[in-house]
């Protein structure tokens, strides 16, 4: 069975018990969330990538470390809600 992996109908199967779970209605609300949720994520990434670049190349240029800029997460496009800054959770840091 799993051998060939995931043929066509095994996933007309799944798709047919998402649509019973969560109803017709929810669905396109449910990936508009998730589509949501992966720009945060990519975004927080790509944030973290940065900022691990940038300390890299400034510990390299000073011997002293300066006070890191304060983060803010950018609200994805189309939502009215403004940037706001990220809560801390290392407050050690």
């Amino acid at each position: 069975m799993l051998r060939n992996g995931l043929e066509p109908w095994h996933l007309l199967i799944v798709a047919i018990v998402i649509i019973v779970l969560f109803g017709s209605k929810k669905l396109p609300e449910a990936a508009r969330g998730l589509g949501k949720s992966m720009r945060i994520l990519k975004s927080e990434a790509k944030a973290m990538k940065d900022e691990d670049s940038g300390q890299s190349t400034a510990a390299a240029a000073e011997s002293t470390p300066a006070e890191p800029a304060a983060r803010v997460i950018q609200a994805a496009p189309g939502e009215t809600v403004p940037a706001r800054p990220a809560a801390e959770t290392n407050p050690a840091r």
